[in-house]
């Protein structure tokens, strides 16, 4: 497994990550695939160790991912879950973290609603100057790391199989949309996708797409009317690598990938969206839409989806097409490979 190349200690951000990083997690991740194509998975990499499943936020996939990838590296688990916990009773997170410490465990997998609490706790971990790595599996609108690096595991080992790499993403257009203002996986796959060379489209309604990127993001038609009212976003450069549409359409258009992500139905309740079925007319993915892309774009999409919203049941069901399934598989082998990268210097 390559790791001379990583000195990581926690996982918090992809806003950092190198090229050398990001190759090795996909060349770890694609060893250990091929460890979960056979007959015995487990290897005995992580024997001894103790992973501790800290998700102060409901999640399945994301849970039984991290679960399930440790226990194929032959770690011990230990799972929280913070309505059965002390927290309900008055304890804080960092004391939980701490009690946590106090069992013995070398790795905590910290999910929550808040941004910055993963940071908060590998903070704590190195001012008591113990060597807990903590790995970041989602925090408020903040970043979904393991997210972003399983998506780009699925998509370069479907251009190569035998090699994935952040090269081979170079000059691809990768469209995301959906609700972006509150997408920590967007947050994340931005990184990522910038870095690899592609070219990234964001496409979501005004009231979806973050204000905050117009400071930095060019956009291709300038003075488009939207909502009423021209864009105020200044002319492409030549050298742009990220746009902001609030239609689907120029997003779409000779797409290689489209991501889209789940839409919040909480977010109806402050009126961000007249209603689900407007949504999906406007920014649903179906067949139809597709067409304006390349012949052989693939969909993903993080989970959960709601049917009929985000994407049409069919074509999320559909696998000349859709890269969801994947998705979920991918992840399992991405997480072995960064509690791997982060755990193998504790034995």
């Amino acid at each position: 497994m390559p790791t001379t190349t990583w000195n990581r200690h926690h996982i918090l951000s992809l806003a950092d990550f190198t090229t050398t990083e990001y190759d090795t997690v996909l060349q770890t991740a694609a060893s250990f695939q091929e460890v979960l194509s056979r007959r015995t998975k487990k290897v005995p990499t992580l024997q001894g160790q103790v992973v501790a499943n800290l998700f102060f936020e409901s999640s399945t996939r994301t849970r039984s991912s991290f679960e399930l990838a440790a226990k194929r590296l032959s770690a011990d688990t230990l799972n929280f879950a913070a309505a059965t916990s002390s927290m309900t009773k008055g304890e804080t997170i960092l004391d939980t973290a701490k009690t946590y410490l106090a069992m013995g465990t070398d790795i905590m997998v910290v999910r929550h609603r808040e941004a910055g609490v993963p940071n908060a706790i590998a903070t704590e971990m190195d001012r008591l100057g113990v060597k807990v790595s903590v790995l970041n599996a989602g925090d408020g609108q903040h970043e979904h790391p393991s997210q972003a690096l399983l998506d780009l595991f699925t998509i370069t080992t479907l251009i190569d199989p035998a090699s994935p790499r952040l090269e081979l993403l170079k000059g691809k257009k990768i469209a995301i949309i959906g609700d972006i203002l509150h997408s920590r996986v967007a947050r994340s796959n931005i990184w990522s996708l910038i870095a690899s060379g592609a070219e990234v489209h964001l496409a979501a309604p005004p009231t979806l797409l973050p204000k905050l990127f117009a400071e930095y993001i060019l956009e291709e038609t300038e003075g488009q009317e939207v909502a009423g009212e021209k864009s105020t976003l200044p002319s492409p450069s030549p050298n742009q690598q990220l746009f902001i549409h609030w239609q689907l359409e120029p997003a779409l258009q000779n797409a290689d990938f489209v991501m889209t992500l789940r839409l919040q139905k909480e977010r109806m309740t402050a009126h961000l969206l007249p209603s689900l079925r407007e949504y999906h007319q406007l920014f649903g993915i179906t067949r139809a839409k597709l067409q304006l892309c390349k012949p052989n774009v693939k969909v993903l999409h993080p989970g959960p989806v709601n049917r009929g919203v985000e994407i049409s049941s069919d074509l999320m069901d559909d696998p000349e097409f859709s890269l969801i399934q994947s998705q979920v598989t991918s992840g399992v082998a991405v997480r072995m490979a960064l509690l791997y990268l982060i755990g193998s210097g504790k034995v």
